[in-house]
């Protein structure tokens, strides 16, 4: 493999993929801005020395040009994750997420060949998960309202005859339902690049990641996962707040797993979009309750408060991923949590 160029190869997923692309032999060089939203504006610590790193924005289309000579292949990393603060954040997801990604398209439809890319999507543009009605079979329910939420309804109902539903895996050819502004970004992320495999005949191989752990994620910010928000409070000798009631799920995948899977992305000529998964479900709670117990920590409070921007349920099939990657996870949930118990946090 050749000189591989990684988008926000500093951040969670993105240095933990730097490091096992260096471990395979490859060049590396690696576009960070750094955020402070995530790094303080300062190179972490556990950075590979064996890679090359560009300190800067990948919406500057001068330095994307700069930064794509001599390469091969793309990951793109890069990105404002998470529900953030309010809606005020919105022009910052959609610059950084949608604008981003167009310079980088741009930038690589310039190129005289085009240039294999494996775009780090989320399991967010699936807005809630898969449902099934009794009476209506597959089903899309309407978006959560706050009354509903604040009388501690949270499981959505169907919405033809209000029967309760039951979750199901989601797969990869599910309807696109973003429920937030991140969700928007991500949606558009994989729209704008779609459109550039059309037009420039480039491979490209969307992954969309659940919910992604372990070592190397940020604190506890409005732009991080729950996992890290969990272990954040136990850190600081508090209970793990869980919203709801707990039983919203989920499937969580070690960033271990994730890094394999964009080598294997990056190493093979497959398109398409695939789940990146532990095809697992778990509950928020349980994934409190372990790391709680594996910290030693204070025991989770369930609060029943919610975020409107939220989904009750989806996680995923991880069938296709199996069969077009080769891409399996192999870091089992309770030792994957008992590893970030531990873990360094960024």
């Amino acid at each position: 493999m050749g000189t591989i160029l990684v988008t926000g190869g500093c951040g969670f997923v993105g240095s933990h993929l730097v490091d096992d692309l260096v471990a395979g032999g490859a060049r590396v060089r690696v576009l960070d801005l750094l955020h402070p939203l995530s790094h303080g504006g300062e190179p972490p610590g556990y950075l590979n020395p064996a890679a090359e790193y560009v300190f800067g924005d990948v919406r500057d289309a001068d330095l994307v040009s700069r930064c794509l000579e001599g390469v091969e292949a793309v990951s793109h990393q890069a990105a404002m994750v998470g529900l953030g603060v309010d809606f005020d954040d919105v022009a910052d997801y959609v610059s950084h997420n949608d604008l981003g990604t167009a310079t980088l398209l741009r930038e690589l439809a310039r190129l005289p060949a085009p240039t294999r890319l494996v775009l780090a999507s989320s399991m967010v543009v699936y807005g809630e998960g898969r449902y099934r009605c009794p009476a209506h079979g597959l089903v899309s329910p309407g978006p959560r309202t706050p009354q509903r939420l604040g009388a501690g309804e949270f499981e959505p109902p169907c919405p033809g005859c209000g029967l309760a539903l039951v979750p199901e895996a989601v797969p990869e050819e599910a309807a696109l339902d973003p429920r937030n502004v991140y969700a928007a970004t991500k949606t558009q992320q994989e729209q704008l690049c779609a459109a550039f495999a059309r037009e420039t005949g480039a491979v490209v191989t969307t992954l969309r990641y659940h919910n992604v752990y372990g070592p190397r994620m940020p604190r506890d910010t409005p732009y991080a996962g729950v996992a890290s928000i969990f272990r954040s409070s136990l850190e600081g000798g508090r209970a793990p707040r869980v919203f709801e009631d707990g039983n919203q799920l989920r499937d969580f995948v070690h960033v271990r797993d994730v890094a394999a899977a964009n080598v294997l992305a990056l190493e093979s000529a497959t398109t398409g979009t695939f789940n990146v998964a532990s095809g697992e479900r778990h509950t928020v709670g349980e994934l409190a309750a372990e790391l709680a117990g594996a910290f030693g920590g204070e025991r989770p409070e369930t609060t029943g408060e919610y975020r409107l921007g939220d989904v009750r349920h989806v996680f995923a099939s991880a069938e296709h991923a199996a069969a077009g990657l080769g891409f399996r996870a192999r870091v089992a949930f309770a030792d994957g949590v008992r590893d970030f118990a531990t873990a360094e946090l960024r």
